[in-house]
């Protein structure tokens, strides 16, 4: 067992894990962030998508050992300072952008990567950067109109072009 520490949602973390701990069961089973949601363990489904260090990345897919020291963001941490659902949240909600949940998650945080390096996407550019991101449940066309909300375009005149 190793003790790794990073950052997470702005709070220094330390846990015990095997080195072949994912990042994914460190958050969840080390942590108890099970915001975070696991659906394939093979990064088919982007349920699981953390940011680290900024970038987007599917959390199965990594070693927690191997981003030890990083600034890790889940999905916890896109809530705003007073518990209110965030932007994305929010326009997930207000556009019906999800059903059961599962894949929730991993949406909002692709999402939010999304948002921050192409803040005014196309309908094409959402789907395109949802690629990677699996729902059973929506067939998209909600999500793709929370994301360009969150984006702060009117999502029902775009959704409809």
């Amino acid at each position: 067992m190793t003790k790794v520490t990073m950052t997470v949602n702005g709070m220094a973390v330390s846990a015990d894990c095997e080195g072949r701990t994912l990042l994914s069961a460190y958050l969840r089973e080390g942590l108890g962030l099970t915001g975070t949601h696991v659906g394939c363990d093979t990064t088919q489904c982007g349920s699981c998508v953390v940011h680290v260090d900024g970038v987007a990345v599917k959390s199965c897919s990594v070693f927690a050992q191997d981003v030890a020291g990083a600034k890790v963001k889940t999905i916890e941490g896109m809530a705003n300072a007073d518990g209110s659902l965030g932007v994305i949240q929010q326009a997930f909600q207000d556009h019906h952008g999800l059903q059961c949940g599962f894949c929730t998650p991993g949406m909002v945080m692709t999402t939010a990567a999304l948002l921050k390096d192409n803040p005014k996407p196309s309908e094409a550019e959402v789907r395109a950067g949802l690629d990677g991101n699996l729902c059973r449940c929506t067939g998209y066309h909600n999500i793709v109109k929370a994301v360009l909300a969150a984006s702060g375009q009117d999502a029902n005149a775009m959704a409809a072009e």
